[in-house]
């Protein structure tokens, strides 16, 4: 069978309720499927009418009252708000083969209007979704959580749409609902570690940076060139050099004392901190690169360090009063053994080297690494364009 491109959209009331989290970790864990894109769009009036008059053709075909009620939610939930703020969607892309029926099954058919023991938790709608019906029929209160088309046909439908509108709007989402002045940005990474295989890693930790009430206002599924990564954690290196260097040089020279019985004077600590201490700190940093680009600066021609790395990870940018010490709160210190319980690093990381996720220390160098990791950009488009071609669309 043919790899499918198949989307979910995180929905306004979902994303307001911190809800991204726990429908993420679904996602990434129960399929094969592969994450290739994220983006958070702030739908414009006519980008929702037009999306919802799609839903009603498309699922009015199979399901007349379905295509409606939908087609009537997106409406009234993506539009703006009469002040003129947009609402916030997320829209995730996943590839392999059978996307669509794979997805669709993990998050299920419509809510129907049922007693309370028929539900089992089982899909995503099932435990997010709600369908509240008037004793007269009409429909008192609809959520459906996620939207997922469910076949090929129905989401290259609706993906061109999506195309169109994002290849307009910017990255990081501007004039939202809820957003003030005086809010602040910062800059997560979900590291590479989290994306080796499926898990709920990376939605677990969403949700703890749910806990900071912030806002995601941008993301990107992203492979960090070499040359990024050396850019990115270049300040890293004078404090690995200034931690470690002098300590293993003393820790050389107690070894040798040790070993061979000789007292070596104050004189020689310079020279084996030049010869020991420095190339181990640098090690430590060239691996820490290696971590986040998937090789090492040694091993890669100069001609492609530039190029997108071979591993992944996935930039969010929160915003929100005080963003900043917020996440670092619920991130924790860099040893995740020193890490209180309950923070990012406590739960998921597993050394200093290793330890799940990086939030930006201030607000200045949450602008510089915005800037390294290129947040105005994102291949959602690209990705869905060349899907389209190849479909013959």
């Amino acid at each position: 069978m043919a790899e499918e491109i198949s989307y979910v959209i995180i929905t306004p009331y979902s994303l307001m309720k911190s809800r991204t989290g726990g429908i993420m970790a679904r996602l990434l864990s129960r399929t094969d499927l592969e994450l290739v894109a994220a983006k958070i769009l702030a739908p414009s009036a006519e980008f929702a009418y037009q999306y919802a008059q799609l839903l009603e053709n498309t699922i009015g075909k199979h399901n007349e009252r379905a295509g409606r009620i939908l087609a009537d939610y997106v409406r009234e939930n993506f539009s703006p708000l009469s002040d003129g703020r947009r609402e916030r969607i997320l829209m995730l892309l996943f590839k392999g083969e059978d996307a669509c029926r794979k997805l669709y099954t993990i998050v299920g058919g419509l809510p129907s209007h049922r007693e309370k023991d028929t539900f089992t938790g089982e899909t995503i709608r099932d435990t997010y979704a709600d369908l509240i019906i008037n004793p007269d029929g009409a429909v008192k209160h609809f959520e459906p959580a996620v939207l997922t088309p469910p076949d090929e046909q129905s989401s290259r439908d609706k993906l061109k749409l999506f195309m169109d509108f994002a290849e307009k709007e910017p990255n990081v989402v501007e004039n939202i609902a809820g957003s003030e002045d005086t809010h602040q940005r910062t800059l997560t990474i979900i590291k590479p570690e989290n994306w080796r295989h499926p898990s709920t890693k990376p939605g677990n930790i969403i949700d703890i940076f749910s806990r900071t009430g912030l806002r995601i206002v941008g993301c990107k599924l992203y492979q960090m060139s070499i040359a990024e990564a050396l850019e990115f954690y270049g300040p890293v290196q004078g404090v690995l050099r200034k931690k470690f260097a002098t300590a293993i040089a003393e820790k050389v020279r107690g070894i040798i004392e040790s070993e061979l019985g000789l007292k070596l004077d104050e004189g020689v600590l310079p020279k084996l901190t030049d010869a020991v201490g420095l190339p181990y700190a640098d090690d430590q940093f060239y691996q820490i690169i290696e971590f986040m680009s998937g090789s090492k600066p040694c091993d890669c021609p100069e001609s492609d360090k530039g190029k997108p790395g071979k591993v992944k990870c996935l930039v969010l940018i929160y915003e929100g009063k005080d963003a900043v010490t917020k996440i670092r709160e619920v991130l924790g210190p860099t040893d995740p053994s020193k890490a209180p319980s309950g923070t990012v690093r406590s739960d998921f990381g597993r050394s200093v080297m290793v330890n799940t996720a990086h939030a930006s220390d201030s607000p200045e160098n949450a602008q510089r690494e915005m800037k390294i990791v290129k947040i105005d950009s994102n291949d959602f488009c690209r990705i869905i364009k060349n899907y389209l071609e190849q479909k013959g669309n």
